[in-house]
């Protein structure tokens, strides 16, 4: 998976942290004999209100809402 940030931050070398330092956050877990990886949406979105997930060639955007909900567009 890569998460791309809408605005794109810099790389911070005192923190090691960049835009893919979002994965840094990922945990796996079981359920039904199936390796599941859980984010923190927080982790995706870095304090920004969007991010654009590329997939299969297509770009997404993962945005969210003044009450707290997640849009996935295409």
């Amino acid at each position: 998976m890569y998460a791309n940030l809408a605005s794109r931050p810099s790389f911070n070398p005192a923190s090691g942290e960049n835009a893919n330092s979002a994965l840094q956050g990922m945990r796996e877990t079981a359920a039904a004999g199936a390796q599941i990886l859980s984010v923190q949406s927080r982790d995706l979105l870095k304090g920004q209100k969007a991010v654009e997930i590329q997939h299969n060639g297509a770009v997404y955007r993962l945005q969210s809402t003044k009450l707290g909900k997640l849009i996935l567009t295409k």
